[in-house]
């Protein structure tokens, strides 16, 4: 499992032209699903996205979460995360797991984020629909997760 991690002012999903979801100052997560994805991943994702310190305490060191910072979290799918482009200039999406298996996935790591950050806001974009994502990165700060340590 792999994600994007982006500290944000604010970010939204739309699709076809109307809103379906905004969040606050806090964490845009672009998250993509392998084939051999487990619980396992689900759980090391999760725990990276809620427990991350990359928010700026009073003397403006990164040492608070999402939490201690009463931040939302906006979670997004997006298979594109395992294209493979090295050969050729159109990506393999070989490696990405098939649709329905990842939204299971998918929503289990929703589900988990939701149980490790009860009092939060914690919002989706709409799986498989062609999305429109906006935000405002703030630090910029964005990071690159892979359950795997791939990188």
């Amino acid at each position: 499992m792999r994600a994007v991690i982006q500290r944000v002012c604010r970010a939204s999903v739309g699709v076809a032209g109307e809103e379906v979801s905004r969040i606050g100052f806090g964490l845009c997560c672009l998250v993509g699903v392998e084939r051999s994805d487990t619980d396992a991943d689900i759980e090391i994702i999760a725990r990276k996205i809620c427990s991350l310190r990359i928010f700026e305490d009073a003397a403006g060191l990164m040492n608070l979460d999402v939490a201690q910072v009463s931040g939302d979290i906006l979670v997004i799918s997006q298979f594109t995360l395992f294209g493979d482009a090295r050969k050729g200039r159109r990506p393999s999406y070989t490696c990405a797991e098939e649709p329905e298996r990842a939204q299971e996935l998918f929503c289990e790591l929703v589900e988990k984020i939701r149980g490790m950050y009860p009092s939060g806001r914690v919002e989706t974009g709409i799986f498989q629909a062609a999305m429109d994502v906006s935000l405002i990165n703030h630090g910029p700060v964005t990071l690159l997760l892979d359950s795997r340590k791939n990188f």
